[in-house]
């Protein structure tokens, strides 16, 4: 049998969600929690690796199992064996073949930014501190230039090893609710920082630069992008899927940590 769920993380105490020698993951965590309720057969499939640092909300993953238990079961079981910044919030039966990474249609991925003048002190872990002013009439406009099939070599980190730097950029949105900006952007794959470099760049021409993001394209030149945008303000909010329909009851854009009254 095979079941699929989501997972939400804190990235804080995490190498990443990817299994590393040496080094503390929240695949293994979720692996050792699966394994303890009954029969695990292999290594978990999952939709997004996220790096050091960086949170989910919506991490796809599946698992193939030996053994017939109920939903309810797995879903309180593992829930109950992992530790406190780490849950699964769905979990459903899938089909035989599915696989959360090489079957998702398309993953989005959030940057949350703070722009109030003070250091966010409750916040500080999931959010980047931006202290200037930023044109956010511009930082979308330029945006808006990330849509559709490009070269993406502009926006690929210096550990990249994908073979094609081409992807495609399905939509980004960029929304402002009180003090926090949120970027949203849904592709069918990303290459290595590429959110995080994309969100250093738009910041750097919201603040005044001189770089526009055509020209950054066209160079096909990392060099000619923005700095790198911290890793603790990026978050895996969505994965799709036409084999499976994974839903959770608690929105993103809803949660109160992000946007107190």
């Amino acid at each position: 049998m095979r079941f699929a769920g989501i997972c939400q993380y804190d990235g804080c105490n995490y190498s990443g969600f990817q299994s590393q020698k040496n080094a503390i993951s929240v695949q293994d965590k979720l692996e050792l929690a699966i394994s303890s309720i009954g029969q695990l057969n292999g290594r978990i499939n999952y939709a997004g690796r996220t790096d050091a640092g960086v949170h989910a909300t919506h991490q796809v993953f599946d698992f193939s199992t030996s053994d017939d238990r109920a939903i309810h079961q797995w879903f309180n079981g593992i829930n109950s064996l992992l530790p406190v910044d780490i849950a699964v919030s769905c979990i459903k039966e899938a089909p035989e073949n599915f696989h959360s990474r090489f079957d998702a249609i398309d993953r989005t991925y959030s940057y949350v930014i703070y722009t109030g003048k003070t250091r966010p002190t409750f916040q500080r872990n999931y959010v980047y501190w931006e202290k200037n002013e930023i044109d956010l009439k511009i930082m979308k406009k330029e945006a808006s230039h990330l849509v559709g099939t490009h070269n993406f070599s502009s926006f690929r980190g210096s550990k990249c090893t994908a073979s094609n730097p081409v992807r495609t950029v399905k939509s980004i949105e960029i929304v402002k609710k009180n003090n926090f900006v949120i970027v949203h952007l849904c592709a069918n794959a990303y290459l290595y920082n590429m959110v995080r470099i994309i969100v250093g760049t738009l910041l750097d021409i919201a603040k005044g630069s001189n770089k526009d993001i055509k020209s950054i394209l066209t160079s096909e030149d990392r060099k000619n992008a923005g700095k790198t945008a911290q890793s603790n303000g990026l978050f895996l909010t969505g994965a799709s899927y036409e084999k499976i329909n994974l839903n959770q009851e608690e929105n993103f854009s809803n949660s109160v940590i992000f946007f107190p009254a």
